[in-house]
């Protein structure tokens, strides 16, 4: 088989790749997916992620190496495997980042990603229920919309920030990004709007694109310095190869490219011989520069009923699946988190340093279920970490998890943060009208002092979790742990591109579902205006 644009991974940015390329019919374009397709009704409904995550059958169900910054513990990092990716699993919240997240990317060198020349693809991709202004989008595939749910809990948090003194901010993906907001979702008449929802469905009968489904790549094919095909295994195990006339494009996400890479020998020496793999180009930056969100998750019981009370009775689950069946309405439309809010933690910081997802229910995890009594939850996290990790092959097996060894508050900003973060989420439950909705902290315990830098650090450790936005791991930019330069070339090897969030030199300042998708924009138009 041959094609002219072989995409490996249908997640946010493969799909808008595979829609984009194949508009030209001259050209030949095949989409690999080593999940299969989006067909589970749990993934279209938005609350559907309580029952995908840590699914094997479309989540890859990765989890971390004992981290010595969460005191050892090995945490989950759901990862989508099906159409879609991550974007048939996330929790649906659109939020693009700061403009400085992007000036900064091109201070760092890299043209064309700035504010100004990533804005565009932000509106060209969102079709906006508010309608389109000079910072969204009206007509574009990906539909964003407002929260079709409400809760006393989470509108109370939102007047007590402001009684903190944090401001409101209608549009924190506007002109500023600081304040305390409600999200907005990627949806439509109430159905999740997935990357393939979105991208890949309209298009899906193009003569010219055909998409494989259960297709895992054991390898990129080189040719001296240059890709020329992508070998894989097929759903019955059978190994088969395509031949690339003129691109290929790695998307398979922070985890899965940087594996691709070094599989195909494309890494640090010393690491690829430890692994049994032969080096054929020599890229340590490869699986390198590994970053994440850390969320620290607050509980506090409530002395009235939150979701947690709606869903436990048998009759309830009834009239809630009814109202969702009847009207796309009620709980079953929430996204992960209702309020949010983007705040610094001090007056020298520039921009916000923290995030929070409010959410009117609590659990250990999605997935497992919510916790017996009355309550909600607030997650903070640090938008912009110091600390970096890595991803290192496990061995040549392809079907071999990598090693995700992310070295979560490894330095001292990042420990500050998020002991700050915990403080300012205390503080705004103190205020009213959210202090008279408290029965009891339940996490962190009252009796952990506010001024207890030590134990707050140490509860985080403890009970911090990723709030699953891996990035970096194949770095835009120049010099020697660069992988890919600014029109998302791998150094040194021609016909090859990687276009997903692990190309971010430093992650964005909030969740990552929509700047994956405007890298798959980008990598389009880099693309389409020159061969790699």
């Amino acid at each position: 088989m041959e094609a002219d644009f072989i995409i490996i991974g249908a997640g946010s940015a493969g799909c808008v790749l595979a829609n984009r390329l194949s508009t030209d019919p001259g050209a030949r374009v095949v989409l690999l997916e080593a999940g299969g397709k989006d067909t589970s009704p749990w993934i279209h409904i938005p609350v559907g992620y309580f029952k995908t995550m840590h699914n094997p059958s479309v989540d890859w169900c990765y989890r971390t190496e004992p981290d010595p910054g969460l005191n050892g513990r090995s945490i989950d990092w759901p990862r989508g495997k099906v159409l879609g990716g991550s974007s048939s699993l996330n929790g649906l919240l659109y939020v693009r980042g700061q403009k400085e997240d992007y000036d900064r990317w091109r201070q760092m060198g890299n043209t064309g990603w700035g504010w100004d020349d990533v804005l565009p693809l932000f509106r060209r991709s969102e079709r906006n229920e508010r309608g389109a202004d000079e910072y969204h989008g009206g007509d574009g595939p990906l539909a964003v919309s407002d929260m079709r749910i409400q809760r006393p809990v989470c509108d109370a948090w939102v007047a007590a920030a402001q009684a903190a003194g944090y401001p409101f901010n209608p549009d924190y993906n506007g002109k500023t990004q600081e304040g305390v907001s409600y999200f907005q979702l990627t949806t439509r008449n109430g159905r999740r709007c997935s990357a393939a929802v979105a991208y890949l469905n309209p298009v899906k009968s193009r003569q010219n694109l055909r998409i494989i489904t259960h297709a895992l790549v054991e390898r990129i094919e080189l040719d001296g310095r240059r890709a020329t095909g992508v070998r894989y295994l097929d759903r019955g195990g059978n190994s088969r190869t395509i031949r690339a006339r003129r691109e290929i494009i790695l998307s398979a996400g922070a985890i899965g490219s940087p594996q691709i890479l070094m599989l195909s020998g494309i890494g640090a020496p010393d690491h690829l011989s430890e692994a049994g793999i032969g080096l054929h180009h020599d890229l340590p930056g490869v699986g390198q520069n590994l970053q994440d969100h850390l969320q620290a998750r607050l509980v506090y019981k409530c002395n009235e009923p939150t979701l947690n009370d709606e869903v436990r009775s048998i009759p309830n689950q009834m009239r809630i699946a009814l109202k969702y069946a009847l009207f796309r309405a009620g709980p079953m439309t929430m996204a992960a988190s209702l309020a949010t809010g983007f705040f610094r933690t001090g007056p020298e910081v520039a921009t916000p340093d923290i995030q929070f997802h409010v959410q009117p229910w609590s659990a250990d995890s999605p997935g497992e279920g919510v916790h017996p009594f009355s309550a909600f939850t607030m997650s903070v996290c640090q938008l912009r970490p110091e600390s970096r990790g890595e991803i290192r092959l496990a061995g040549p097996c392809p079907r071999a998890y990598p090693k995700i060894i992310p070295r979560y508050l490894s330095t001292g900003t990042d420990c500050r943060t998020i002991v700050e973060g915990v403080r300012v989420a205390r503080r705004i439950a103190r205020h009213a009208p959210l202090s008279s909705k408290i029965s009891e902290e339940f996490r962190p315990p009252a009796a952990l002092g506010m001024d207890d830098y030590e134990g707050t650090l140490d509860w985080a450790r403890d009970n911090s979790a990723s709030i699953y936005h891996p990035a970096g791991t194949c770095r835009m930019g120049s010099g020697p742990d660069a992988v890919v330069d600014a029109g998302l070339k791998v150094h040194g090897i021609g016909g090859l591109r990687v276009a997903d969030c692990s190309i971010m030199p430093e992650i964005v300042s909030g969740n990552t579902n929509a700047p994956a998708i405007m890298i798959g924009e980008k990598a389009s138009d880099l693309i389409l205006d020159g061969p790699a």
